[in-house]
């Protein structure tokens, strides 16, 4: 059975990619791992007392953070009830320490096939629990990653946008998305924006070899223009989920720095795939 992760701080935002979750879920057999993690207070102390009185801080922070989470977790049974997928198995993790470190050791311990959150946009992306965090989990996660913007409505990926540059190491990542593609009846497109030399049409030939899934396209354009090229192709279309290698810098990259939030809060608003070697 495989196996979805879903970290969450119980915001809007991440309710809303729960519902990501619990429909991939549903498609593929898979069960679900909620993970919700608390950092300690940092106390300064310089007196006697400092061990005694720390230990009262923590006893409380736990005991808050064990109160907020038990009152959470019948919230996401509702909406998984709400979508009538009440029976998708669903376990829960709560955790002290730091989320990133946490995600990564049970996305290795448990075999982590996926894993889905929210993130929060735009506005001060730099600093949103769900903004640097999902960056981080993106660039260094070895599970394939599903960014879910804020806002976004879940709709089945009708339409999967994969960009490439034709290049060997992308060939085993487009597999990954024919794998999900297959299981959602989905069209996948190949895309590779040039800003520098031609690509061979050999080389793109030869990297078509032994795709067997019959709903896919290849294009290539040509602009100096990536960001906005990749932009206008989702767009025009119909595009509603964008698949990306993470070695492809530049546009990966640029989906969580500042000078692109306007442009992608206003043209960007399906889930985002983060695929690694």
């Amino acid at each position: 059975m495989k196996k979805i992760l879903f970290p969450t701080d119980f915001s809007q935002t991440a309710n809303n990619a729960f519902v990501y979750a619990l429909q991939f879920a549903a498609s593929m057999g898979a069960e679900i791992i909620t993970l919700h993690v608390y950092e300690l207070p940092q106390v300064d102390f310089d007196y006697i007392q400092a061990p005694v009185y720390l230990l009262d801080v923590y006893e409380v922070t736990e005991l808050g953070n064990f109160e907020n989470y038990k009152h959470h977790i019948p919230v996401l049974r509702d909406i998984a009830e709400q979508h009538g997928l009440g029976h998708i198995t669903i376990s829960n993790v709560l955790e002290s320490g730091n989320l990133i470190d946490s995600i990564h050791r049970i996305s290795e311990q448990e075999a982590i096939d996926y894993i889905i959150m929210g993130t929060k946009g735009a506005q001060g992306l730099a600093s949103t629990f769900l903004g640097s965090v999902t960056e981080k989990v993106m660039h260094h996660s070895k599970s394939v990653v599903l960014a879910i913007p804020e806002g976004c409505a879940y709709e089945q990926a009708s339409h999967i946008l994969f960009t490439t540059k034709f290049k060997p190491e992308d060939r085993p990542l487009l597999d990954k998305v024919i794998a999900l593609a297959t299981v959602f009846q989905s069209r996948v497109t190949c895309l590779y924006v040039e800003n520098d030399d031609h690509t061979d049409q050999r080389v793109v030939e030869n990297w078509k070899q032994g795709i067997a899934y019959d709903k896919i396209d290849f294009h290539i354009t040509r602009t100096e223009d990536v960001e906005g090229e990749i932009l206008n192709f989702i767009t025009a279309h119909q595009i509603n989920m964008l698949a990306m290698p993470k070695h492809h810098k530049g546009f990966f990259e640029g989906l969580f720095h500042t000078s692109l939030t306007k442009k992608l809060a206003f043209h960007l608003k399906i889930p985002i795939m983060a695929l690694h070697d």
